[in-house]
């Protein structure tokens, strides 16, 4: 296993991906956390198939993906929240019909230049290979920014979190926090949206948060784990992608699914002994 492991770190293009998919894996478990519990997880989902229409635009233009990206889905990302927020179009049913809506667009500007080649399956299941080195530092950057923000502004996104209303009057600005993690998510699910792909990315932002419920019950103990689960998972997803030649985006998500089951078998187990 070691000695796989160095030879992977022989390869650039597996070093750059494995730093980027690292750091996402990392600012997806700790956003997935907030929106798993504000039962608003599909969002990512949502934002994935807004992200493959903003590809599909920048195939058709030739612009790099993630300039075009990463306005277009936190522009989506607000309009979102304020749909939801403000009309009779709630949760579930505006991120089926943004997402569907910038699915249908993106087929069919793909439709209409570059046809459904190779790059169109690696948008929608993802490619280890996509990562350029300018998609690099600018995949570093935002996710520390990702980070820090996240950290910054952590007492404010608990107090959103589990009770808004509550948060609301004491005075906090619960739609500005609510809007600060919509536009955070909309940047981490473009930046990890190239090497899971766009029906893939979205499992990162749950699969660690629902694990790490399975055994934690605090709130920082499950940022903690779910932390952790992302980024062992990421690691042995990539290792296990290497090793077979599978997709890298789906061993990951297989990862998580069988730690998710592993977990939940666990707490089964703990719940059954405690009872007389």
């Amino acid at each position: 296993m070691i000695a796989i492991i160095a030879e992977m770190l022989t390869y650039t293009f597996l070093v750059r991906a494995i730093v980027v998919g690292l750091l996402v894996s990392l600012c997806s478990s700790l956003l997935g956390v907030s929106l798993v519990l504000m039962r608003y997880s599909m969002i990512g989902y949502g934002l994935s198939h807004v992200g493959f229409g903003a590809l599909a635009i920048s195939m058709a233009t030739g612009m790099a993906p993630l300039t075009v990206s990463i306005p277009i889905v936190v522009v989506a990302a607000i309009l979102l929240l304020r749909i939801s927020e403000s009309s009779k179009i709630k949760g579930d049913a505006a991120i089926a019909l943004i997402s569907t809506s910038s699915l249908a667009v993106g087929a069919i500007i793909i439709a209409m230049t570059t046809g459904m080649n190779m790059d169109v399956c690696n948008f929608m299941f993802g490619s280890i290979l996509a990562m350029s080195v300018a998609d690099v530092r600018l995949s570093v950057a935002l996710s520390g920014v990702v980070i820090v923000l996240y950290i910054f502004f952590y007492s404010k996104i608990f107090a959103v979190t589990f009770d808004e209303t509550f948060s609301r009057a004491v005075g906090t600005k619960a739609g500005v926090y609510n809007m600060l993690l919509a536009v955070l998510t909309a940047v981490t699910i473009v930046l990890g949206m190239r090497m899971m792909g766009a029906l893939l990315i979205s499992a990162l932002i749950i699969f660690p948060s629902l694990t790490s419920m399975r055994v934690c019950k605090r709130f920082k103990t499950v940022i903690i784990c779910s932390g952790i689960v992302a980024l062992g998972c990421f690691c042995v997803g990539v290792v296990l992608s290497y090793w077979y030649s599978l997709p890298t985006g789906a061993s990951v998500v297989v990862v998580n699914l069988f730690l998710f089951i592993l977990f939940s078998s666990l707490n089964m187990i703990k719940g059954g002994l405690r009872k007389p």
